[in-house]
């Protein structure tokens, strides 16, 4: 298994929004990078990522997993871009915010703290645990 940050504007799709759908998730749909759509091609079915707020939040507030590999983006007519299917796992009781990613040490090599502007982008297991423990997480989430 592998571990994943997905960036979300939540004006646009929050993680509230992601919640609502149930088990049935919803397309991680609208990426329009190579290097995310790379990341994402990447993603296994089970796989975990964290749900990250842009925008004035800046902070990673719940988990998701993946439930559907790459596949056609269905927002793109040009049917150059792909997506993966996500479903809502849980909230983190505490949101981590990117200043805290940036200020933790062993978190200052973390894609997130390095490029944040990239929006699906790989974790570590070590970073996985370190902002599960910081979001208030006793025991980090598995498939």
């Amino acid at each position: 298994m592998a571990y994943w940050l997905m960036k979300s504007e939540p004006d646009s799709w929050s993680f509230d929004q992601q919640k609502k759908t149930g088990r049935k998730g919803a397309e991680w749909d609208g990426v329009r990078n190579f290097q995310a759509r790379s990341n994402m091609k990447a993603m296994r079915r089970g796989d975990l990522a964290f749900f990250y707020h842009t925008g004035e939040e800046k902070a990673v507030v719940g988990i998701v997993k993946v439930i559907a590999e790459a596949h056609q983006d269905s927002t793109d007519p040009t049917g150059q871009w792909q997506c993966v299917d996500v479903a809502a796992v849980e909230g983190l009781p505490r949101p981590v915010t990117l200043a805290e990613v940036k200020a933790h040490a062993k978190l200052k090599d973390m894609k997130l703290a390095r490029n944040p502007r990239l929006s699906v982008q790989p974790v570590t297991l070590q970073e996985w645990a370190i902002i599960c423990k910081l979001g208030g997480l006793a025991k980090p989430p598995e498939t």
